[in-house]
């Protein structure tokens, strides 16, 4: 018998399941590494984005100034956002031969909407609506707020890919997959096409994890060691099983890594995996066997812990356990908010400095 051998671990995993994954960054050196192991979408946000841009500035400093100065009037923010939509675009254009070789189905790059509009379903669906045209294969992050919701519905109508963000539990991805469907189905019902659509929604299981980690050291909760660990992988296979149940047309995307049962334990299901570069290069470097982990049911024991002993965890484990107009209060939400929105801030103020240097320092 043949022995394949394969590139990586991560090469490995998309390779032998209808697992995919993606890059957790636009940085032309991260996404090419992770194209090379068999990534077919990459990710940004504004945190992303900022740390980017530290790491390749020496790409984009002469083009920030020549959007300075090619634009006169423009705010700061103006600048920001053209730079964001550039450095998207970059990305876009290494995934293209992707995107070309799935049918348009996968080899997207997802830009993130103004986090600071998180309340304003028009202004994030118009800047969805506007992102799309950027390049052919583009996907657009809306945070599943109470607006965001309406907002995916609208942006998904007009033919938007959309990827759910700010997501972290079973009602949220309940909600985002309901919102998109009828928005497909507006689009059917008008005689449009919906067949290059792939939408994702996001299951941030990271950040449920910390934030469970957050109540046990807050509220002094006592628990066994490394139950937090599952909370994020329990939510994202229970929504996973409702989603086959349903047929919903939107996959899953695991995100916010922070060990490596993110991947490890998620191998096998039909979902996609973002995964930082920093964690590509650890998993890859790795002995833990690649195979299908998925369906393995997380030990009804440490469910049980997490649901008896914190209340948000039964508000994103059950099915109804949050109303969309809850969302936006939800712990996570706005953890995963004020730093989307503060990372924003970081990122407007490197631009200031371009625009505006300080007359302090020669």
């Amino acid at each position: 018998m043949e022995t394949i051998t394969y590139k990586s671990p991560l090469h490995q995993t998309v390779s032998t399941t209808v697992t995919d994954f993606w890059n957790d960054s636009c940085s032309v050196e991260e996404l090419t590494y992770a194209i090379s192991n068999g990534a077919v979408g990459a990710t940004t946000n504004p945190t992303i984005v900022g740390e980017v841009l530290k790491k390749e500035m020496h790409l984009w400093r002469d083009r920030i100034q020549s959007i300075i100065a090619e634009n006169p009037t423009w705010t700061e923010d103006d600048v920001t956002w053209k730079l964001n939509e550039e450095m998207a675009i970059k990305g876009a254009g290494l995934l293209y031969p992707v995107f070309v070789r799935e049918g348009g189905l996968k080899g997207r790059i997802s830009i993130q909407t103004n986090p600071k509009n998180y309340r304003n379903a028009e202004a994030l669906a118009r800047q969805a609506i506007h992102f799309d045209t950027l390049a052919p294969n583009m996907q657009i992050k809306i945070p599943v707020t109470a607006a965001g919701v309406k907002a995916i519905e609208e942006a998904t109508y007009h033919g938007v890919n959309i990827n759910a963000t700010v997501s972290f539990c079973v009602p949220q991805s309940i909600a985002v997959a309901e919102a998109i469907e009828r928005g497909m189905n507006r689009r059917q019902a008008e005689g449009k096409s919906v067949a290059g659509m792939s939408p994702v929604c996001t299951m941030m299981v990271g950040r449920l994890d910390d934030w469970i980690q957050v109540l046990i050291k807050r509220d002094g909760v006592l628990a066994n060691p490394g139950v937090a660990h599952w909370a994020g992988i329990a939510a994202l296979k229970k929504a996973y099983a409702i989603y086959q149940k349903r047929g919903y047309r939107t996959r899953l995307l695991a995100a916010a890594y922070r060990h490596h049962m993110h991947w490890s334990e998620l191998i096998g299901g039909d979902i996609v995996l973002t995964i930082p570069y920093g964690w590509q290069k650890k998993i890859n470097a790795s002995d833990i066997e690649v195979k299908e982990r998925f369906f393995n049911p997380v030990d009804p024991g440490i469910v049980d812990e997490l649901y008896q002993k914190f209340p948000d965890f039964r508000r994103a484990y059950d099915e109804d356990g949050m109303t969309p107009e809850e969302f936006d209060s939800f712990g996570p939400t706005v953890r995963t908010l004020r730093g989307f929105i503060a990372s924003y801030q970081d990122l407007v103020a490197t631009i200031r400095d371009f625009m505006l240097p300080n007359p302090d320092v020669k």
